[in-house]
């Protein structure tokens, strides 16, 4: 990250910068919306002609044929079967739509959208030129990062993370009133290498945070992300990921018959778990170690963090008979006891309350109460 590895205390790891010195430090000042996150981990894709937003829309499972100028959202490239292949979110600034991909998928999701243009009026182009700077908005971050960000228009380019409420179209499958992803308005602003440069030999230690300040923040709001939630097996079902990425009444798009199924039955094959870890060994798992009920491997673990109030947590898919009750993570060279949160509940989409979708239908159903206007 051009600029900021030469600020004082930057530890790089494979992805970036890890940590500034502190990550728990860090945590405190991001989460206060006093820091910012180079974030080395994700790439930009610009979509591009006037048939980009209409396009877009058609293969994608969010709606976003009448994306408003500065408006944020997000989407998922679904398979036939409705299983999880790209996610990113999605900024547009009237003349281009932005994409934002974890870096481990952009490549192929560009090599996916260029093969599926045929003769549509858009382009698609990853952007090495351009760097993405996380903060959280409210404080003194916000506005050095918006300095900073700029799109051909000149008005400042920021994705706003859609998790702190379920879009239109979306539904939650999560039973609880307080929300813990509703506490964190994150933003993404994108802009150009010399802008963050320049931004960088501005800031102090005190004004950044590394990757594992902002992915503790996310592992604590239960918000899914494709380079960890995602394998071969994910339907967005599991990870609540219906709440802001998939539309339930937009037109056809490839996957939205396993959707509508799924939603309308219930009973997805596996489910998401948050995991409070006893910190009394001093040992965090790491991802893909097991999670065990009594004698039987149950799931695995998605993602892990320290977090500076509650502690070691984690996320983990499990299997949907899964027992509600404490578990076991089998780390290497201990076991670590966890106390388990339900995210996506055992009958999620089998809930009377639920609308009942026509499989590939067009025609809108009526207003869910529950959904978010």
């Amino acid at each position: 990250m051009t600029g900021f590895t030469d600020i004082p205390g930057a530890v790089t790891g494979d992805d970036g910068i890890a940590h500034f010195g502190d990550a728990f430090r860090e945590q405190r000042r991001l989460a206060a919306g006093e820091a910012i996150v180079p974030l080395d981990d994700r790439t930009v894709i610009e979509v591009a002609g006037p048939e980009r937003l209409s396009w877009l829309d058609s293969i994608t499972s969010q709606s976003v044929g009448r994306l408003a100028p500065g408006e944020s959202t997000e989407l998922l490239v679904l398979d036939p079967q409705g299983r999880v292949e790209h996610a990113a979110g999605v900024v547009d600034d009237g003349s281009s739509t932005w994409l934002i991909a974890d870096a481990g998928d952009a490549e192929a999701l560009a090599t996916w959208l260029t093969r599926m243009k045929f003769r549509t009026q858009a382009t698609v182009d990853v952007r090495p030129d351009l760097v993405l700077l996380g903060f959280v908005d409210g404080g003194t971050a916000a506005d050095r990062a918006l300095a900073a960000a700029s799109a051909p228009s000149g008005a400042p380019l920021v994705w706003v993370d859609p998790w702190q409420r379920v879009s239109a179209g979306g539904h939650q499958y999560a039973e609880t009133a307080e929300h813990p992803g509703a506490d964190l308005d994150w933003r993404v602003a994108i802009a150009t290498n010399e802008a963050a440069g320049a931004l960088a030999a501005t800031l102090g230690a005190d004004e950044v945070a590394g990757l594992l300040a902002a992915e503790a923040l996310r592992v604590a709001a239960w918000r899914p992300r494709w380079s960890a939630e995602v394998d071969e097996r994910s339907l967005p079902h599991e990870s609540d990921w219906i709440r802001t990425a998939v539309h339930l009444n937009k037109g056809c798009y490839r996957g939205q018959e396993t959707v509508a199924k799924v939603h309308n039955l219930g009973h997805p094959p596996r489910r998401l778990a948050a995991l409070h870890l006893d910190g009394s060994e001093a040992v965090l798992p790491a991802v893909g170690d097991a999670v065990l009920a009594g004698d039987d491997e149950v799931g695995h673990i998605t993602s892990v963090a320290r977090h500076h109030e509650d502690g070691p947590i984690a996320l983990a898919i499990l299997s949907r008979r899964t027992p509600v009750g404490d578990l076991v993570v089998r780390a290497e060279g201990a076991d670590i006891a966890a106390t388990q949160q339900v995210i996506v509940p055992a009958d999620a989409g089998a809930t009377a309350d639920i609308p009942r979708l026509t499989r590939l239908s067009r025609r809108p159903s009526a207003p869910d109460p529950r959904q978010a206007s």
